[in-house]
């Protein structure tokens, strides 16, 4: 592990919003009100009264994400935006027309204001219409997005706050516990995303809810460093309170930026790499408060326990037949998909969907390739110590141990050698909800390879149960430049998506047909048996043991 700066600080505000609002104040914000517009699905979006399709004034361009400035209104594509503000001095900030959220021109960066965020919850919840059959009603199954601002009062927010809350009563009620928003702080859909599926991995949130780590007793944490642990602790206090307004995870975030100094921005990160990144995280924080010994190479942190598994490699001679074994720990399994029929999309490019079964690939499939053997390249040989030469070799990977949270990445994105550039895979990915691992353990493709020569195998993984059921869904939607990560949530088998600070339930072919990225199993048992233990807790325990961490919320 990498030694971390004792003297880290947040990262500071940005400049320009300070000086917009020191000039402007909140004028801008109340001038656009009157612009914002929310569907009935609960979606706030900008709409220009002056014309029906918005383009860029530069460009005339419309299609990708368009901007429009908070001082003139003028309206730019992302290719513009910098131009915009260099030729009009003092025009730093805008809003994303398709999403309502604020976005600087001279950073290239969303920004997060809760001045802003309190504006345009105030007309979502003036705009959002009444009904009275919550059962047809998508609005009422919304759970709504009011944040938290800095107090300053706006368009009947009150009114439309007491309004929202008694419309929206019977809606939070039918929700299982555990199911809130995450507001977006400016590009953290990855992370968002992530967390969701996290904050509903069992054995994870029975680890946090059961005070296993408690930031009172936490030596980790001090007026400089930040605890990782303790800021996910907090949220799941927070989110397994009750409370169905969205959560800001803020303190989260600089946390994490405390650990991966090196993705310290607001800037759109890939969820995967977040992924490893916290567990990461977790672990340095959690070995070293445990001292723990490693006689047995295994860890014991949270992080470990939950998704560490190990992975078989044999390396074979293609000459004499020795075989090379060796064993390495995985926190996620990562997946090529079959590219020889896929659809592709780089930086310039839409993604094309596909209109037929020739451009899908399956997961099974994937695992297939993944314990598929390989010949490696003839610049690739290996050293064989039965030849005591280098031999052309082939290679085969199995899984020698299975996590209680099983982690498939699928790879989407790869460099393309001939655009030398790149570029992601659009291909759906057809995957079970019920998964058998049996075919890809080290114990069946071993006797697949040697058939009835061999009648036992060593460390026989047959007491350990195979049988997994899929719980979150991580996908992304969109380009390389301009992607959004979306997590689908499975809840005694209703399915839920979580859409930063948007959650609504959905049906599984919704599911089935997005763009999957990341997916998590657990274990056939946790799964069915979570859900009885949730239902089991008792809410004066909940709230007793989340009070004790409100000062890590």
């Amino acid at each position: 592990m990498s030694t971390r700066k004792p003297s880290y600080t947040n990262p500071k505000p940005c400049k320009h919003l300070s000086a917009y609002k020191l000039k402007h104040g909140l004028s801008g914000y109340k001038s656009l009100q009157k612009c914002l517009k929310t569907t009935p699905n609960g979606r706030t979006s900008v709409q220009n009264p002056g014309t029906e399709i918005p383009r860029c004034s530069s460009c005339n361009g419309y299609q990708g994400r368009l901007y429009i400035c908070l001082i003139c209104s003028s309206i730019s594509c992302s290719s513009h935006a910098l131009l915009h503000t260099q030729s009009e001095i003092g025009h730093y900030l805008a809003v994303d027309i398709e999403r309502a959220e604020l976005y600087c021109c001279a950073c290239s960066d969303q920004v997060y204001d809760p001045d802003f965020d309190k504006t345009v919850m105030s007309k979502h919840m003036v705009d959002l219409p009444y009904s009275t059959n919550s059962a047809d009603s998508i609005g009422e199954r919304l759970c709504e997005r009011k944040r938290l601002g800095s107090g300053v009062e706006l368009v009947d927010l009150k009114k439309a706050e007491k309004s929202a809350l008694t419309r929206d009563q019977r809606a939070k009620s039918c929700y299982p516990l555990g199911l809130r928003g995450l507001n977006n702080l400016g590009n953290t859909c990855f992370m968002n995303s992530v967390l969701q599926a996290l904050l509903h991995a069992p054995p994870l949130r029975n680890y946090f809810l059961s005070d296993r780590h408690n930031p009172k007793t936490c030596r980790k944490r001090t007026a400089n460093r930040l605890c990782l642990p303790c800021e996910l602790h907090g949220i799941f206090s927070a989110v397994y309170l009750g409370d169905r307004t969205p959560y800001s995870p803020a303190q989260f975030l600089y946390s994490w930026w405390q650990h991966s100094e090196n993705l310290a921005s607001y800037e759109q990160q890939d969820a995967h790499e977040f992924f490893i990144s916290v567990l990461d995280g977790i672990h340095e924080k959690e070995s070293k408060a445990r001292n723990q010994i490693r006689d047995t190479g295994d860890c014991q942190c949270i992080a470990h326990r939950v998704f560490s598994g190990l992975l078989r490699s044999d390396v074979t001679c293609m000459t004499c037949g020795f075989t090379s074994t060796t064993y390495d720990p995985c926190l996620d399994i990562s997946l090529n998909l079959d590219t020889s029929h896929c659809s592709w999309s780089d930086a310039s490019n839409k993604p094309v969907k596909p209109n037929d079964n020739s451009s899908s690939s399956t997961l099974l499939g994937c695992l297939d390739l993944f314990t598929k053997p390989e010949k490696l390249g003839s610049d690739q040989k290996l050293y064989c110590q039965n030849c005591e030469e280098l031999r052309d070799s082939s290679k085969q990977m199995s899984i020698r141990k299975l996590p209680l949270v099983l982690c498939l990445h699928i790879k989407r994105f790869e460099h393309s050698l001939v655009r030398k550039m790149m570029r992601k895979i659009d291909s759906y990915l057809h995957f079970p909800f019920s998964l058998d691992m049996t075919p890809y353990l080290s114990s069946s493709i071993v006797r697949n390879r040697f058939g009835n020569r061999i009648f036992a195998f060593e460390g026989d993984e047959s007491d350990i149960s195979t049988e997994f059921e899929i719980f979150a869904v991580v996908t992304h939607a969109g380009t390389l430049e301009s992607g959004h990560y979306v997590t689908y949530l499975r809840i005694k088998n209703q399915w839920y998506k979580c859409d930063n600070a948007w959650i609504n339930e959905v049906d599984e072919g919704i599911v089935r047909a997005s763009q999957c990225y990341m997916m998590f199993y657990v274990h056939k048992m946790l799964y069915y048996k979570s859900h009885e233990d949730l239902s089991r807790l008792p809410i004066s325990t909940r709230i007793e043991a989340f009070h004790r961490v409100a000062g890590c919320c």
